[in-house]
């Protein structure tokens, strides 16, 4: 027997589940199939098990500096055990919004199956078959390892085994310096795991603008990770029960890191298990599926959304994607999903968070460029909260026209929205500057940053001389 929908989304992450319950809010017959759970990674291997592990570091590293806050300090010994209790019992409430029986009272037909191609509009699902009017792919990305000689037989965790332990290994290898590599690297660290960071480039996150770069750096060190700089894991053997890796550095030079697990962040592919692509002459191509501007793939009335597109491996971009998808699969006018004002926090302590342009890009692609900086070490409220380190850059272009923020610093996934919110609105950056921000509060980072773009001009030779003349001129008026 066939069932006829308006739209059947494939994956039950993220975008497979916006999608899938918008289209049912308006009315839309809807399938939605996942062969998991419901949540997808964001909710079971990503975003909220990682967040959960990153407070109870931060409590763990706040009790053991107790004492600088003027309050003696207590026992700091982490129950690694109860830690990851805690974390599935937060990925348990968080879920809740996303279980299939919710799913179905919002009349989505939930099917806990593989799905497979037969045609764009005909799709198989354990012997059952569904045919539709739009099918939006949303299955999402999965860890993948570099090819490293002996890795796979010495054996690693990538970002799921790692959530799955439930003893603390009592020293760990991280293999790359993106965001997973990071917030792990520090979690294990504030843990209690002697940590060695392995990364190809310089300096951590590579893809941030490199004097943020170089404020994590220091940060992961001062918190007690090893980190090996422009080191590309080349071998890994086991030797008297450890896992030794050899990294190879530009100039040949060898290091060694040892420890008691490997962990690998150093990349990611899209997930197509069974799905047949080719059955329905969908394009898979680099990273990703194939698709235009609208999101739409290389087969007729069949669109893509979230990870399984290659760009931007966000929680917000894929639902971003999934409701332009949505959109565009049911509604005759196509909307192009714009992606020029994109933000993304690494969630380290201090947070990582970036938006736009790097002062590099914005220097090969603008004139004019302008540069604005706001340590966190001068802003009352980080003083106060004893969490100084790291700084507010704004890039600005013509006429104060901003082109990226960068914070590193305290709450800085939060702070940088006001940036963002400029920046898809076109609003300068000196508006920032006149706008009243609550004393005491970290936002006032942003402000202050904003504030040198009026002591440049206010502050110049140039300005002072005329100001000087302008000022001389209102005396004599005055005394006439």
């Amino acid at each position: 027997m066939t069932k006829r929908y308006d739209l059947v989304a494939i994956g039950g992450g993220t975008a497979g589940l916006v999608s899938a319950a918008g289209a049912a809010s308006l009315g839309a017959r809807v399938a939605l199939v996942e062969r998991d759970k419901l949540g997808g990674d964001c909710l079971y291997r990503g975003c909220v098990p990682t967040k959960a592990l990153v407070k109870s570091a931060r409590v763990a590293h706040l009790v053991r500096h107790s004492e600088e806050y003027g309050v003696r300090g207590t026992d700091s010994e982490v129950d690694f055990p109860a830690v990851m209790a805690r974390m599935r019992r937060v990925i348990e409430r968080a879920g809740e919004h996303d279980s299939p029986a919710r799913f179905r009272e919002l009349g989505v037909d939930v099917f806990e199956d593989e799905a497979r191609f037969e045609a764009p509009d005909l799709l198989s699902i354990d012997g059952r078959t569904l045919k539709a009017a739009s099918v939006i792919v949303a299955t999402g990305s999965h860890p993948t390892a570099p090819p490293v000689e002996g890795l796979e037989e010495a054996g690693y965790l990538t970002n799921v085994g790692a959530l799955e332990l439930e003893r603390l290994p009592r020293s760990l290898i991280v293999i790359g310096s993106g965001p997973i590599g990071c917030e792990f690297a520090q979690i294990f660290s504030r843990f209690g795991s002697s940590v060695t960071m392995l990364s190809s480039s310089p300096l951590p996150l590579p893809k941030e603008d490199p004097e943020v770069g170089e404020v994590l750096k220091d940060v992961l060190v001062s918190g007690g990770v090893d980190f090996r700089g422009g080191y590309r894991a080349e071998e890994v053997r086991l030797e008297n029960g450890e896992k030794v890796v050899t990294a190879v550095n530009g100039q040949g030079e060898k290091v060694e890191a040892r420890g008691a697990e490997i962990l690998v962040a150093a990349g990611r592919a899209p997930t197509v298990g069974s799905l047949a692509l080719e059955n329905a002459g969908i394009g898979l191509e680099g990273w990703g599926l194939v698709v235009d501007e609208h999101l739409k793939t290389t087969a007729p009335n069949v669109y893509a959304a979230g990870d399984i597109t290659g760009k931007y491996l966000f929680t917000h971009v894929a639902e971003y994607q999934g409701r332009t998808a949505l959109r565009n699969a049911l509604f005759p006018v196509k909307s192009k999903a714009d992606y020029r004002v994109v933000p993304w926090t690494t969630f380290t302590d201090p947070e990582v968070a970036r938006v736009g342009l790097t002062e590099e890009q914005a220097r090969r692609e603008h004139d004019r460029v302008e540069v604005f900086r706001q340590p966190f070490a001068d802003v009352d409220r980080a003083m106060a909260d004893g969490e100084t380190t790291g700084f507010v850059k704004i890039v600005s272009g013509k006429r104060g026209r901003i082109l990226g923020g960068h914070i590193v610093g305290p709450d800085a996934g939060n702070l940088i929205h006001e940036v963002v919110l400029a920046m898809q609105k076109d609003i300068p950056v000196q508006a920032l500057s006149t706008t009243i921000h609550v004393y005491p509060t970290l936002s006032q980072a942003n402000q202050r940053a904003a504030d040198n773009y009026y002591r440049e001009r206010l502050f110049n030779d140039r300005t002072r001389r005329a100001l000087s003349v302008f000022f001389g001129a209102r005396r004599l008026l005055r005394r006439s």
